[in-house]
C-alpha cells in the first residue's frame, strides 16, 4: 500500500478504438490507499473504454500468505502511513479523517458489501455500496466498526442476502483465494488481461496501458523475473 504524486512525463497513445478492457479491482475497506484509489479512479481513467468490477478481499489473509506484517503493525511505519495518507487526501482533496483506532476486524463491512451483491459470480457489490462503506470508516473520524453504526449502514444498504450466511463467507474465502493465486499480495489491486497492478501509485501505469501504451508490449514487463536474488535475510 504505497501512494506518491501522480504524473506523466510521456503523453500516452491513444487506446484502441472500440477495445473495452476489464479491470478486477480488489479492495479490503481496511486500506487508507484503497479508499483513496477508489475515489480517484473515475478520473484517473476518464475517457477510457472499460468496465470494472469490485472483489472485497480479506487483506490479512495475504500478509499470513506471504509471511509479511501490515504497515500499521511495524510502529514508526504506522505513524509515517497515516500522515502520508492524511496530506495525500489534502493534496487532492479528498475527505479523509483517520478512523478512531487502526487497524480494526475488517470482516463485517468485507461481508456487508457481498451481501449487498448478487449470489451469482463475480459477485461483486456495486460502486455504490462499496463508496458507502469506504466513506464509512474514512470520513468522520468514528469507529468502524461500532456495532450502532454497523446496524445503520447495513439499513442504508439493504443487503439482499444475511450478512454472515456461510454463502457469503465462503464468497470473501474465494476472492481472496483468487486474488492470491493471481499473485496478489496487498491492496489495492487491479488485474486486468493478465497483468497485475499495485497500489494507490499504479494509477497512472494502469492508465498508461489501458490506453495502449507500446512499453507494455516490450521484454521489460517479463524481464523482471529472470532477476536473481542476490541474498536471503536468515
Amino acid at each position: 500500500m504505497t501512494g506518491t504524486p501522480m504524473h506523466s512525463q510521456t503523453p500516452p497513445a491513444e487506446p484502441v478504438a472500440g477495445e473495452l478492457k476489464h479491470i478486477t479491482c480488489y479492495l479490503d475497506f481496511i486500506s487508507p490507499y484503497a479508499y483513496l484509489a477508489f475515489e480517484l479512479l473515475p478520473d484517473a481513467f476518464m475517457g477510457l473504454s472499460y468496465s470494472l468490477s469490485y472483489k472485497p478481499v480479506l487483506f490479512g489473509a495475504m500478509l499470513k500468505q506471504y509471511g509479511q506484517l501490515g504497515p500499521a503493525e511495524i510502529a514508526p511505519k504506522r505513524d509515517w502511513t497515516y500522515r502520508q495518507v492524511l496530506w495525500l487526501a489534502h493534496n487532492r482533496g479528498i475527505s479523509l479523517q483517520m478512523p478512531a483506532s487502526h487497524p480494526f476486524n475488517p470482516l463485517p463491512l468485507l461481508r456487508l458489501a457481498l451481501a449487498c451483491s448478487p449470489a451469482a459470480e463475480p459477485a461483486s457489490p456495486n460502486r455504490f455500496v462499496c463508496e458507502t462503506i469506504f466513506r464509512h470508516v474514512w470520513r468522520g473520524g468514528a469507529q468502524a466498526v461500532d456495532p450502532s453504526r454497523l446496524q445503520t449502514l447495513t439499513s442504508l444498504l439493504m443487503p439482499s442476502r444475511e450478512v454472515n450466511s456461510e454463502e457469503v463467507k465462503s464468497q470473501l474465502k474465494r476472492n481472496t483465494d483468487e486474488a492470491i493465486a493471481l499473485g496478489v499480495f496487498g491492496v489495492p489491486a487491479f488485474v486486468v488481461d493478465d497483468k497485475l497492478f499495485w497500489g494507490l501509485d499504479c494509477l497512472p501505469m494502469l492508465g498508461a496501458y489501458l490506453h495502449g501504451d507500446a512499453w507494455f508490449d516490450g521484454p521489460d514487463w517479463d524481464a523482471v523475473a529472470n532477476v536473481q536474488v542476490g541474498i536471503r535475510r536468515q
